[in-house]
């Protein structure tokens, strides 16, 4: 492929627009047969692929829910969700079938792709377990027995993501079938924030399974000219894909800035990103100083948004704001309503830290799937929250401070691990870290850091500690410190918290 590639493309494949329509019809016409109708679930277990975007648009000409499920969980998570959605049919990667076969409900159908070569390259899979197997329906094969779908257009669905959750089972966010005023409203704000336009040429560079890269990805790979799928995120790769595609639009994660920012800057010169003009990052705090080094090098093309997969897109800032605010995550979008609130549910004036909770009447709203009454912990008086503690300043922009959850409560006193981690960022030594609450006796909670050093470093914990020290309270400074190979994360590279800390909590006498 090259900068004149038209359609969407993985590796070395290239699907026109055209050919993409007439699969997602064949289909949905297929589907159907299977008994999918207007407001059933389509499960999609695939790793980023051509055929994960026919698969939901299949799914969204009926009428249906594409349920993308995270391709890392282990089967009994995986059976759950598809119980849990009442999934009439499953999508899957054949290298992935084998692990999970045995959580697939009796009767449901089963419809395997083969693992195309750039995702057996990325993950070093075994080419064996990427051919369907004879005792499976192959999904090209299934495909090439349906006709073009000619039913009716039914009112257009978004995909159910269910959210990872920080205890018990995750939950299915599911918003009904848009009405013209709906889909005006979401289609405003996601033009606000992804500005994914005709002649565009986008990139996915996390997985598909993702609120945000699903909702970028399903959007550019209709309205894009040109739409490259990332099979697993590599900052020089990357950089190869911008120069060779002329790439202009992205949505991004931080850690994803944080990994393109600590390339040699021999490789960084190396490669021309002149053609970039939108790349929107989201979903965690991205610290002042990596993104001002990323708009130093990339130019003011450095867009961010804050939302969850519950509330969509509330707060946006440009490059030139973040410079004169560090640290934002931008003012209030346009038609959405902000607030923050104490544990009481008063709003706090401006300067003072609470969680924050956020409407937005035009966007659809929704439920958690199965699960009505987990929606109604959310909200207080039509606002809802993703547990987010954060402020605003006197000129109306939003300051994060950290997840409710997260934070850490030690002596009494209220730590946000996100602001030392961000100090922790900015060390050479470190390739990524992260900050959580272990018990103690004294203090309740005490402060523990887990760093993952750069390549080839040597990293000073004293040195660390003083750096710390210099730029932070003392009481914010880590009691642990301690050095691991690789943290546990996802696809898209954000961490595990969770598997860090529990180990510390399973033994104590409360949990957090």
């Amino acid at each position: 492929m090259s900068k004149t590639s038209i359609g969407v493309g993985s590796g070395t494949r290239l699907a026109t627009h055209e050919e993409i329509s007439a699969r997602s019809a064949r289909a949905a016409s297929g589907l159907k047969s299977f008994g999918v109708s207007q407001g059933d679930c389509v499960a999609i277990l695939m790793r980023n692929d051509i055929d994960f975007l026919v698969a939901s648009y299949a799914a969204i000409t009926l009428g249906a829910f594409a349920v993308p499920i995270n391709w890392h969980f282990k089967e009994d998570e995986v059976g759950y969700v598809l119980r849990d959605s009442a999934a009439k049919v499953l999508v899957v990667h054949a290298d992935i079938i084998g692990a999970v076969k045995n959580a697939v409900p009796r009767g449901l159908p089963v419809l395997v792709v083969e693992t195309p070569p750039e995702i057996i390259s990325a993950y070093g899979i075994d080419p064996a377990q990427a051919k369907v197997s004879a005792d499976m329906e192959n999904f090209e094969t299934w495909l090439g027995r349906q006709k073009p779908y000619d039913g009716p257009a039914l009112p257009p669905t978004v995909s159910m993501i269910y959210t990872s959750g920080t205890t018990g089972h995750p939950k299915g966010v599911k918003r009904p079938a848009m009405t013209p005023e709906e889909q005006k409203g979401m289609d405003f704000l996601r033009n606000l924030v992804f500005r994914t336009e005709p002649g565009s040429r986008a990139a996915v560079t996390g997985p598909l399974y993702h609120s945000a890269p699903n909702s970028f990805g399903l959007r550019a790979g209709r309205a894009a000219a040109f739409l490259a799928l990332m099979p697993r995120f590599e900052p020089e790769e990357l950089l190869k894909l911008i120069e060779r595609e002329k790439i202009d639009n992205m949505f991004m994660v931080p850690t994803m800035f944080a990994r393109l920012m600590k390339l040699p800057d021999s490789v960084k010169r190396k490669y021309d990103v002149s053609s970039l003009r939108h790349v929107v990052n989201a979903a965690a705090p991205c610290p002042a100083e990596i993104k001002r080094g990323m708009i130093e090098w990339w130019g003011p093309v450095i867009y961010e948004f804050y939302g969850s997969t519950e509330s969509g897109p509330v707060a946006f800032v440009t490059a030139e704001e973040s410079l004169r605010k560090p640290g934002t995550v931008g003012r209030t979008c346009p038609g959405t309503e902000i607030r923050i609130l104490d544990e009481a549910g008063r709003t706090l004036p401006q300067g003072e830290i609470g969680e924050i909770f956020s409407r937005t009447p035009a966007y659809p709203d929704f439920t958690y799937h199965n699960h009505p009454e987990k929606r109604r912990e959310v909200e207080r008086d039509g606002f809802i929250t993703s547990g987010d503690v954060g402020y605003f300043d006197e000129d109306g922009y939003l300051f994060l401070c950290d997840r409710k959850r997260d934070m850490v409560i030690s002596g009494g006193v209220n730590i946000y691990p996100a602001e030392i981690e961000a100090v922790l960022h900015t060390l050479p030594c470190v390739q990524d870290c992260a900050v959580f609450g272990v018990p103690d006796d004294d203090y309740g909670e005490s402060l523990m850091a887990v760093i993952e050093p750069a390549s080839g470093a040597v990293v000073d914990l004293e040195g660390v500690r003083a750096e710390l020290a210099r730029k932070l309270a003392k009481y914010k400074v880590p009691r642990t410190i301690e050095l691991r190979a690789n943290l546990p994360r996802e696809d898209s590279g954000k961490i595990f918290k969770r598997r860090l800390r529990d180990p510390y909590w399973e033994n104590a006498k409360r949990r957090i």
